[in-house]
């Protein structure tokens, strides 16, 4: 029997819960699921995921870094964007941290950027 059907949420530690926020719904364009205290995690559980995504599709929790789990680490996380090239366009422009856009023979183009705390991110055309 397959206990696990699904990746729902990944968590990416931050410094401060609510520029994090800023950054994933003002800079990103993604929504709030959930942001509810979390006392004993010591901050909020915060939820956001692309806009439209819907409840029940992958998404990002936003957690309080702490000395096991510090914020600016590569998250590995690979999101996708319908044209790559007017996204990183876009973040640089905007003056976010942004990688060079990569055009391999055979690949989507692609690119990372880096949140308010370091943590990097990869966009790639779908």
């Amino acid at each position: 029997m397959n206990h696990i059907t699904e990746i729902r949420t990944v968590g990416v530690p931050v410094r401060d819960q609510d520029r994090a926020l800023e950054f994933y719904t003002g800079t990103l364009g993604f929504e709030v699921q959930l942001d509810v205290p979390l006392p004993q995690f010591g901050g909020r559980w915060i939820v956001v995921a692309p806009a439209g995504s819907g409840q029940g599709r992958a998404s990002i929790a936003l957690v309080p870094e702490s000395e096991d789990n510090p914020a600016g680490v590569d998250t590995g996380i690979r999101m996708a964007s319908p044209d790559a090239k007017a996204a990183h366009r876009h973040f640089l422009d905007t003056g976010i941290d942004t990688g060079e856009l990569l055009e391999w023979p055979g690949t989507p183009p692609m690119f990372s950027l880096r949140d308010p705390d370091g943590n990097r991110l990869y966009i790639s055309e779908l």
